[in-house]
């Protein structure tokens, strides 16, 4: 697997979202995109990062960038999620992990000295030529959202 580089034209996305309807990268051509992996609704980490966007989505939207979060969670959890934390994010559900797949990040991790397989936290800037303008990999959370804008803005 060939690991996804700034520069190179992001790969295709065609996914349901929280409250069912398709999301397809291509519909957001003209539009910046981040496009962050997380993996798990409802976990603790991951909570945080999606209010975080959410609470700085007006910002988003002045600087022209859409937000999509992608897990492999199906949509009945994330429409739960976004009830229980009043997310207005889109969630993107990656059930089969093609899309984590094709971006790099269903990887192999260990946790208390098992290995299994799992997304990283990580999040994509997709310029509006729908080429990738920066990646984070192996995200922390605190500031994160705060660094995203800052590329934007740059």
């Amino acid at each position: 697997m060939t690991l996804l580089a700034a520069g190179d034209t992001a790969p295709h996305v065609t996914l349901p979202r929280d409250g069912g309807e398709i999301v397809n990268l291509g519909d957001f051509a003209g539009k910046n995109v981040v496009l962050y992996f997380y993996p798990r609704d409802d976990t603790s980490g991951c909570t945080k990062e999606a209010i975080d966007f959410t609470q700085n989505l007006a910002e988003f939207d002045a600087l022209n960038a859409v937000v999509l979060g992608v897990s492999k969670d199906p949509v009945k959890k994330h429409d739960k999620f976004v009830a229980k934390h009043d997310l207005k994010i889109a969630l993107l559900a990656d059930t089969d992990s093609d899309v984590c797949e094709r971006y790099g990040v269903w990887v192999e991790k260990k946790m208390y000295g098992k290995t299994h397989m799992g997304i990283e936290r990580a999040t994509f800037l997709i310029g509006p030529d729908g080429k990738i303008k920066q990646i984070w990999r192996k995200v922390r959370v605190p500031g994160h959202v705060d660094a995203v804008l800052e590329a934007l803005r740059a």
